[in-house]
């Protein structure tokens, strides 16, 4: 059963907890989403709050799909530019499917329906987002459409040694 999305959700304590088991888990999971596993929901909640944050001084929205029991299952947060000659595009922050439905398309409905909501802000021409090199992360974004148009090479440390590129995708809207 395909998940059900929506865009700008008003942000209950029921959201909130749903959004940090999410990203905990898909951390411990091993997503590339912020952290290194093992977290726990401390360790997320204060990246959680400064989301919220941005929220609330309208700097980003939240795109949540909710499963069939009314389980948070997927997320992800688009994000204003500030500078002024960039006003044009967003970025796509924290992109998440909860691991219990990895394998079921959900991904692909994800970007799918951000790029559906990216379409009704005004003025927005493109999305951009950055994933984690050494993953197949990139495969999986340009198979939705995104485009590889940079690469810093190491600049992620996961740990000591275990240095990722930054890979650069964008998604024209027009």
């Amino acid at each position: 059963m395909p998940l059900t999305f929506t865009f700008d959700p008003v942000v209950t304590p029921e959201l909130r907890d749903g959004v940090l088991d999410l990203w905990t888990d898909v951390t411990n999971a091993g997503g590339a989403v912020g952290f290194v596993p093992p977290v726990t929901r401390e360790d997320i909640r204060p990246g959680l709050v400064r989301q919220f944050v941005s929220m609330a001084e309208e700097r980003s929205r939240l795109l949540v799909g909710h499963d069939e029991e009314g389980r948070v299952a997927a997320t992800a947060f688009l994000t204003f530019n500030t500078h002024h000659l960039m006003t044009h595009w967003l970025w796509l922050y924290t992109v998440m499917v909860h691991p219990r439905h990895q394998g079921k398309g959900y991904g692909r409905d994800l970007l799918a329906a951000a790029e559906e909501s990216a379409r009704t802000v005004d003025g927005i021409e493109a999305i951009r987002l950055t994933c984690r090199g050494g993953l197949g992360l990139e495969r999986f974004y340009a198979s939705c459409g995104y485009k590889e148009v940079g690469r810093v090479p190491d600049a992620i440390r996961v740990a000591p040694g275990d240095d990722r590129d930054d890979v650069v995708m964008l998604l024209p809207l027009t």
